[in-house]
C-alpha cells in the first residue's frame, strides 16, 4: 500500500507519522503521543528516555527491568531494594548473565586510564581515584603520611625520596635540628 505524504512508521503503533508530531529518538520516529514509557506510560522527552533496542522506557523503569540487582543497587542512600518490578508488569528474568557492551572495556580501561602506577601500592590508578602529589598519581586511600598515616592533601604534604609526609612528621625527621629550631615561636628543643 502506498505511503501518500504520510512520514515515517512510529516505533510503537506503526502508523505514519508526520513533521509536526514526530519526535524522533534514536534514529526512529515516535508520534508524540506514543512517545512513552512502556511500562509505567509516563510522558518522555530526551532527558528522561532510555532505550533498549526498539524499546523506549523511562530510567526508572528502564533500571529495574535491565539494571543491575543485588546487595547495594537500593533506591536510595543505604536501602536494599529488593522490587523486581513484577508491579509494573516486568519480568523478571532468571540467570541471564551480563554481557558487557565491549568486552575488551578493562583491557581498555587500563590502556587509557590505568598507566600510572600507585608509588605506595604499586596497583594502577584510575582517574576516578586519581590524586596527584608530589608529581606522581595516588589512589585517594594511599594518599597518607608515611610516618603517622595522616591523610594529606597536595598542599600539606612534603615529599623526600619518594615518599610523602605530613609537613609535621616532615619537620621532625628531616628538617633542622639543633638550638633554635623548635616546633612552634619562642620554642627550644635540645636534640643530642
Amino acid at each position: 500500500m502506498p505511503n501518500w505524504g504520510g512520514g515515517k512508521k512510529c516505533g510503537v503503533c506503526q502508523k505514519a507519522v508526520y513533521f509536526a508530531e514526530e519526535v524522533q529518538c534514536e534514529g526512529n520516529s515516535f508520534h508524540k503521543s506514543c512517545f512513552l514509557c512502556m511500562v509505567c506510560k509516563k510522558n518522555l522527552d530526551s532527558t528522561t528516555v532510555a532505550v533498549h533496542g526498539e524499546e523506549i522506557y523511562c530510567k526508572s523503569c528502564y533500571g529495574k527491568k535491565y539494571g543491575p540487582k543485588g546487595y547495594g543497587y537500593g533506591q536510595g542512600a543505604g536501602t536494599l531494594s529488593t522490587d523486581k518490578g513484577e508491579s509494573l508488569g516486568i519480568k523478571y528474568e532468571e540467570g541471564q548473565p551480563h554481557r558487557p557492551t565491549n568486552p575488551n572495556a578493562a583491557r581498555m580501561a587500563q590502556k587509557v586510564g590505568g598507566s600510572d602506577g600507585c608509588p605506595r601500592c604499586g596497583q594502577a590508578v584510575y582517574a576516578a581515584e586519581k590524586v596527584i602529589g608530589a608529581g606522581k598519581s595516588w589512589h585517594k586511600s594511599c594518599f597518607r603520611c608515611a610516618k603517622c598515616g595522616k591523610s594529606l592533601e597536595s598542599t600539606t604534604l612534603a615529599d623526600k625520596d619518594g615518599e610523602i609526609y605530613c609537613k609535621g612528621c616532615y619537620a621532625k625527621n628531616f628538617g633542622p635540628k639543633g638550638f633554635g629550631f623548635g616546633q612552634g615561636a619562642g620554642a627550644l628543643i635540645h636534640s643530642q
